[in-house]
């Protein structure tokens, strides 16, 4: 997974473009490519640790909806209906850090 800077991003699209033209006149600088090599590299391990907080946080999510359902099984009558909620917006918070780990991990 990559995640560019805006600056990363025009600075890196800016270089392709003058690769391009110079690769058309047969005379590519090597420097080019090693500048876009750096800010991939720079790129690749931001990705990666943004994919690892996403991991995390699926996991403490699922933690939390683990400990909310035993909470609601466990919950007297007059509390039922509090933990019931509790234990749903658990499961929606799994659900949205589950759909971001994946989006995360297929881009």
């Amino acid at each position: 997974m990559y995640s560019y800077t805006r600056a990363e991003s025009r600075e890196r699209s800016k270089l392709f473009r003058k690769g391009f033209r110079q690769a058309l006149a047969d005379c590519v600088d090597p420097a080019i490519r090693q500048q876009i090599e750096r800010i991939d590299r720079s790129a690749a391990e931001r990705g990666a640790q943004e994919l690892a907080a996403l991991h995390r946080v699926q996991a403490d999510a699922r933690q939390d909806l683990a400990t909310a359902k035993a909470v609601e099984r466990t919950a007297p009558r007059a509390e039922k209906a509090a933990a019931r909620e509790a234990r749903k917006q658990a499961e929606q918070r799994v659900r949205l850090a589950e759909r971001a780990a994946h989006k995360a991990e297929q881009s």
